[in-house]
């Protein structure tokens, strides 16, 4: 379907996604009008049913405007709305393999994300400091405070939903650090995840680093004194409108790197485990999901969405070839992802 442009958004600076999604319209070159603040601030538009960020502004079937949420679905959209530049390869096996790194990306990454903003003192001092302004700049400073406040509590008291704690806490900063230490690596033979031009993957990633690599004080540390070569990354990422691209640089799928694997092994390593223990939960109506993830306890509440996340997984798997299949496990072989494509 056809949409009109230019494509109306409503997010924050602070947003992972918001900041995934504006820097992928930059890319495709597709023209934007970028609304700051609270989707449901925007009384003069469709209001979303869960007020998340990004909320886009699109027509439905009947032409109607509605409000979408969910970036990953977006990006399928606009995938198909918009010709040239695409950020999904044309190769089957290689668009999985991107699926699954953008599935860790927006929902692994931000473990990272949420943790340290709202788990250390520092992160929360700035975040609680900058949040409320980028809503509203000229608000008194009274405003500001009791906004600060509301919002450090309220996100303080909600960590428990990606399973951040005193128990998960070691496997989260772990698993930070190793994932940084990858993707530096892999950066230096290659300038995106999947070769020399982004996918998806790329950008669920850089959403996430520009909170973790770039605002948030205490990662913001780890990443410049572990992975410089990461954080320049980030900044690149934020406008490729200018990046000349060509099919041929994609990677081969049959020639994946050794350090992308390494990064694929990271999901294999903490991702694999936390989704089938979760799906287990929810499966069982249970209170928490109870599992040992990278050699230590993860506990957490079940995570409904996350259950999804790993339907979806083996719904994009199930739609290979028989060929392309034995290509993705041929990639992941001792990665530990393998059990994720298992019905």
């Amino acid at each position: 379907m056809t949409l009109p442009t230019p494509l109306e958004l409503a997010g924050a600076p602070g947003s992972p996604y918001t900041r995934k999604m504006l820097a992928y319209l930059r890319y495709r070159q597709i023209p934007y009008r970028f609304l700051t603040g609270n989707p449901r601030d925007k009384t003069d538009r469709p209001q979303p049913k869960v007020s998340l960020m990004p909320t886009f502004y699109l027509p439905n079937d009947s032409g109607e405007m509605e409000a979408v949420v969910d970036s990953t679905p977006l990006i399928r959209r606009f995938e198909a709305a918009f010709s040239d530049r695409h950020v999904v390869p044309d190769n089957a096996a290689l668009a999985f393999l991107d699926y699954l790194l953008e599935d860790f990306a927006d929902e692994w990454l931000t473990k990272y994300m949420f943790h340290y903003r709202w788990y250390y003192q520092a992160d929360i001092d700035k975040a609680g400091s900058i949040l409320p302004r980028w809503h509203a700049i000229s608000a008194p400073e009274d405003q500001i405070k009791e906004a600060s406040k509301f919002i450090s509590e309220r996100q303080i008291s909600r960590l428990y939903v990606v399973g951040s704690n005193d128990i998960t806490a070691p496997v989260i900063e772990a698993s930070y650090k190793r994932y940084l230490g990858a993707l530096r690596d892999h950066l230096e033979t290659s300038r995106f995840l999947l070769g020399n031009r982004p996918g998806a993957g790329d950008f669920g990633a850089y959403g996430q680093l520009t909170q973790l690599a770039g605002f948030d004080p205490t990662p913001m540390a780890i990443a410049l004194e572990t992975a410089p070569r990461v954080y320049a990354w980030v900044d690149i990422m934020e406008d490729l409108s200018g990046l000349e691209v060509s099919d041929d640089d994609w990677q081969s799928p049959t020639e994946i790197s050794d350090t992308l694997k390494a990064i694929l092994a990271e999901i294999g390593r903490v991702y694999t485990p936390f989704l089938l223990a979760n799906a287990e939960a929810l499966m069982d109506g249970a209170d928490a999901v109870e599992v040992e993830i990278d050699g230590k306890p993860w506990t957490q509440q079940p995570f409904p969405y996350q259950g999804k996340c790993l339907q979806w997984i083996r719904e994009e798997f199930g739609k290979l070839s028989a060929g392309d299949q034995s290509g993705v496990l041929s990639v992941l072989d001792g990665t530990g992802c393998e059990p994720l494509l298992k019905s």
